[in-house]
């Protein structure tokens, strides 16, 4: 893991991230506030989730973490039921090409034993997690979709998949990329094509349309991705499932490129960022607050933290918008979609405002 992460701390928690399993709180601080939030404004972490009932194929992140704290279920359950579904669905969407099995067990049968004991790595202890195939990971290739690198295996992990594992995740595989991540669709020619779960005749979109056809299909509670064109934002949509592209260096890239890693530092490209993929907007600002961050001599110089949000009311916020351009023209049917939306928020009292800032 990298030295230059700090541990988890409650107090981080409690400022940097209010939206913490409430499992893991309770458990690191003793609290009996479970259901509740400190400041009373309907934000805090069981807020509009039901953590009484888990459905283990399509539970967010949180709800899965606070299951496994709560001991509703174990994280070796979890992680079995998980690779069931996998090897149920992942043969027709073709969403994970690459697979942990046996680290992931004794990674799962580890969280376990330390819960019993009282002790966590984090707040997504147990939780499990696919990645994009374009991130190293020891042992396994990160080819980009490049046939001559099919057989060369990286020596160490990517920073930010370091962070995830900092944090408790339980990586259960690498998934699929379009060639040299660029284009809107996920083919290339050493593991095919990858289908949409919502109809395998049509594309999940790229480049982390592995990751998120994996998602859509419940084969682990987050996954990992990178954009610069909209490589995360696409398939999300295309999938139905929550995306987000962090600010630029947020997210540390190191470890994300074709071809074995060997520690250096990464190559800042303009508008290229790593960022999570989830089934739930709590689930990305989780994910973001366990990746994000400095790392190396850059901690001595910045540092980062969540702020909480200025606004918590949807009459409070400011939304700008551009509902059509000539360059990608919107289909009839969506742009009535869109309008009804942004009538919505009009009605609520957000300050609406048409057109390119």
């Amino acid at each position: 893991m990298s030295p230059a992460r700090s541990a988890f701390r409650l107090a981080d928690l409690d400022v940097r991230y209010p939206f913490a399993c409430t499992a893991f709180l309770q458990q690191q601080d003793g609290r009996g506030n479970r259901g509740t939030d400190k400041a009373g404004d309907g934000v805090g972490p069981l807020h509009g989730v039901n953590m009484n009932r888990l459905d283990p194929a399509f539970a967010t992140a949180v709800e899965s973490a606070d299951a496994i704290f709560g001991r509703r279920i174990s994280a070796t359950e979890l992680l079995n039921f998980t690779l069931r579904r996998v090897d149920l669905h992942n043969p027709r969407i073709n969403a994970i090409i690459w697979q942990f099995r046996e680290q992931a067990m004794a990674r799962a049968r580890q969280a376990d034993e330390m819960l019993a004991n009282g002790k966590t790595w984090g707040p997504l202890h147990g939780v499990p997690v696919t990645i994009k195939e374009a991130f190293a990971y020891q042992d396994s290739p990160n080819t980009w979709g490049l046939p001559p690198l099919k057989d060369v295996k990286s020596p160490r992990t990517a920073l930010a998949v370091e962070r995830l594992e900092s944090a408790g995740a339980i990586v259960i595989g690498k998934t699929n990329v379009p060639v040299m991540l660029g284009d809107y669709q996920t083919y290339n020619p050493i593991y095919g094509t990858t289908n949409n779960p919502w109809d395998v005749t049509r594309t999940p979109g790229g480049s982390t349309g592995g990751g998120a056809a994996a998602l859509a299909a419940g084969l682990g509670c987050l996954t990992l991705g990178s954009d610069l064109a909209g490589s995360i934002r696409i398939p999300a949509h295309f999938c139905g499932v929550y995306g987000h592209k962090p600010t630029l260096a947020l997210v540390s890239t190191d470890g994300h490129q074709p071809g074995p890693w060997d520690g250096s530092p990464g190559v800042l490209m303009d508008l290229a960022v790593a960022g999570p993929l989830a089934r739930s907007a709590r689930d990305l600002a989780l994910a973001l607050y366990a990746i994000g961050g400095p790392n190396g001599d850059g901690a001595k110089a910045w540092n980062w933290r969540m702020p909480p949000p200025r606004q918590k009311r949807l009459k409070g916020f400011r939304i700008g918008y551009v509902i059509d351009d000539e360059l990608a023209p919107v289909a009839s049917d969506i742009g009535a979609l869109c309008e009804n939306v942004l009538a919505s928020l009009s009605r609520v009292g957000a300050k609406m405002e048409r057109g390119w800032p």
